[in-house]
């Protein structure tokens, strides 16, 4: 039985299921679902809980003794196993089917992981605990899923935000759920059930958007300008060194130049990916760059590169962080442009 997040709550008001898969890539969500799970389960006497996680060397067969034992302490048992983003093998799999076959109506058994694949979700043991339970996919929320989260939230905490206020708070956060949790649970200490503004939001607003140079990398890869800027802006707000995010830039713009040689050589793009170690989970943003930048526009950024690293070493970039924005906006949207105050002869 497939529940989604913002539908555990109502189901576990109803009756509590002796199984639930909790998988997903966003942390913060299935450690709610979990808590969710906890409460429930609580409430109807699994006062004991006991928490196992998937290790070298982890007993399956200490599973199976704390899901048949009766607990000295309770008469119900709460067990939570976090498969620490690992799948459970043949043996675990084996484990698993043998548990729905015990069906012990005084434990309940929470299993957490990464994300729930086409090929897991097909495999015999997720099959057998999901018939008997439920499966609870926790996915990143973006757009109206994630402001209809805000809204549940805000509901559960009994927090009163105004519409500018909740789109302050989803921009300043980034997606990121703890954080955008925590910023709640601290505006609904200082102003409880009253109307918040945007301008109380910002007072006391901590940006919790953290960025580095790798997401960087990954904007200018995918042309997102937009995001290119945003992260520039958090890295210079930070200090982080503007030599550091230009050898980014250049590391990037010299892989791509090199791929594209290779590609007009006659050479295989996966044999080229191979030779640079570039990954398999960095190849489609590399191909939407090499599809989107061309050899004469490479050579350009890197003349940039080149100009700004002279200029700054030699002191003459007033604004740094500027002139690095232009270059990355170049990397984004192809346009011959010179780097301000550096006319190309």
């Amino acid at each position: 039985m497939r529940l989604y997040a913002n539908q555990l709550s109502g189901q576990l008001n109803k009756n509590l299921h002796p199984f639930y898969l909790v998988f997903g890539e966003e942390p913060f969500q299935v450690a709610q679902c979990a808590q969710q799970i906890r409460t429930a389960a609580k409430q109807q006497g699994f006062d004991e809980v006991i928490k196992l996680t998937l290790m070298q060397g982890f007993d399956w067969q200490e599973l199976v003794a704390q899901y048949q034992s009766m607990s000295l302490f309770s008469a119900r048992t709460l067990i939570e196993l976090d498969l620490n983003f690992q799948k459970p093998g043949t043996v675990g799999s084996q484990i698993f089917k043998r548990l729905v076959e015990l069906s012990n109506p005084d434990t309940v058994l929470i299993v957490t992981g990464a994300k729930a694949s086409q090929d897991i979700q097909r495999s015999a043991w997720f099959k057998a605990l999901d018939k008997q339970g439920a499966f609870v996919p926790c996915y990143p929320l973006t757009g109206n899923h994630l402001s209809r989260w805000l809204d549940d939230q805000c509901y559960r905490l009994k927090v009163n935000m105004q519409a500018d206020a909740k789109k302050t708070l989803l921009d300043a956060t980034e997606g990121n759920l703890l954080a955008c949790f925590q910023e709640l649970e601290k505006l609904s200490l200082l102003y409880s059930s009253e109307p918040i503004s945007q301008q109380q939001v910002l007072q006391g607003l901590l940006n919790q958007a953290k960025f580095d140079i790798f997401d960087l990398s990954d904007a200018l890869l995918q042309g997102n300008a937009q995001q290119a800027i945003k992260v520039l802006n958090k890295l210079a707000s930070d200090n982080t060194e503007a030599v550091s995010i230009l050898w980014t830039v250049s590391k990037e713009a010299n892989t791509l130049l090199s791929l594209q040689l290779g590609l007009q050589q006659g050479e295989q793009l996966a044999a080229l990916f191979k030779q640079k170690a570039i990954w398999k989970n960095q190849q489609v943003p590399v191909q939407q760059a090499l599809n989107r930048l061309s050899i004469q526009t490479l050579e350009h950024i890197i003349l940039l590169l080149a100009q700004f690293d002279a200029s700054y070493k030699q002191g003459h970039l007033v604004r740094p962080y500027q002139a690095l924005a232009h270059i990355c906006l170049v990397f984004c949207q192809p346009l011959a442009m010179p780097l301000p105050a550096h006319p190309l002869n």
